[in-house]
């Protein structure tokens, strides 16, 4: 096994996937049968949450007769369809030299995303970065705005990675908390608006990832 590793939740922590989720659901709500949506609804209903499991909750509130397993589905898809339309080109500069500063030290860094990484578009924007110790991850989760803590683990089960000598770099609470739970130790990337979450467990909090970030990553895996 690699004896070092960062997992990174690039949809969330080196992309502003917040936002583009909030903007993707209050579309998709308005769109399927004139659902209102704020930030004190993705808050209270959505957040951390099952897309199906989180739509059931709210659509008993709002009193809708639209079924929760098929908005989950519809979702999920237009989703992932914004995010193979926006990742390719929110690669920045920053996320370069962030993977570049930890593998040039002998981390093995995995870009995990819920997009569809056998696209053209996308696999275009990441070809100056995999590599041997850098690799893409399509990661299967149906959570808004993280992960739960069994796509960590089985992130680092398909990359050959330990848990506990593996960095998850997360873009919330809900993340951290998730990470956590793994038995992994994190770094989050704080975004307005998830800030109200608690990232208390979180061994790093930065506000992008970059060459700085890096050396705080190192620091934590120690080398």
């Amino acid at each position: 096994m690699a004896a070092k590793g960062v997992i990174v939740e690039f949809d969330f922590a080196a992309m502003n996937g917040a936002d583009m989720l909030f903007e993707t659901t209050k579309a998709f709500l308005a769109k399927l049968d004139g659902i209102p949506y704020d930030d004190r609804i993705e808050a209270q209903h959505m957040a951390g949450g099952n897309y199906q499991g989180a739509f059931a909750e709210y659509f008993q509130v709002v009193k809708t007769k639209k079924t929760a397993a098929k908005a989950a589905k519809d979702f999920s898809d237009a989703f992932g369809a914004a995010l193979d339309e926006t990742i390719p080109s929110s690669v920045s500069q920053g996320f370069r030299n962030f993977v570049k500063a930890l593998s040039g030290r002998g981390v093995k860094v995995v870009i995990a995303t819920r997009a569809d990484i056998g696209k053209a578009a996308l696999a275009e924007a990441f070809a100056n970065i995999v590599g041997p110790d850098v690799v893409l991850y399509h990661e299967e989760s149906t959570t808004y705005g993280c992960v739960k803590w069994d796509v960590w683990r089985r992130a680092c089960a398909a990359n050959n990675l330990r848990p506990f000598s593996t960095l998850a770099v997360t873009g919330s609470g809900n993340g951290v908390k998730s990470a956590l739970l793994a038995g992994m130790p994190s770094m989050v990337v704080v975004n307005p608006r998830t800030a109200y979450q608690d990232c208390s467990g979180a061994d790093a909090v930065v506000k992008e990832l970059n060459a700085d970030s890096a050396k705080e990553a190192i620091e934590i895996l120690r080398v």
